[in-house]
C-alpha cells in the first residue's frame, strides 16, 4: 500500500461520471485512501453513498462551493 493518496478531480462532470471515476479508483487502488473533488451536491451525495456502501469512512469538506471528499477504510 502506498502512502500517497490518490486524487480524482471530477469537477464539472455530471453524475454518474464522478461515481464511475470513484468506482474505478476503488478497483485500481483497493483499500487505499482516495480524495475526490466534486462541485455539485448531487455528485457529493452519490459518491458518498457509494463509498459508504463499499465500507469506506467518508469525510466531506466544503471548499468555496467545491466538495472535497476523503474516503478511507
Amino acid at each position: 500500500m502506498s502512502e500517497e493518496i490518490q486524487a480524482i478531480d471530477a469537477r464539472g462532470k455530471l453524475c454518474p461520471e464522478p461515481v464511475v471515476l470513484t468506482r474505478k479508483a476503488m478497483d485500481t487502488f483497493p483499500g487505499e485512501a482516495l480524495l475526490i473533488l466534486v462541485d455539485s451536491p448531487v455528485a457529493k451525495e452519490n459518491v458518498s453513498r457509494l463509498a459508504k456502501k463499499q465500507g469506506y469512512k467518508v469525510t466531506i469538506n466544503d471548499e468555496d462551493g467545491d466538495y472535497l471528499i476523503t474516503i478511507k477504510r
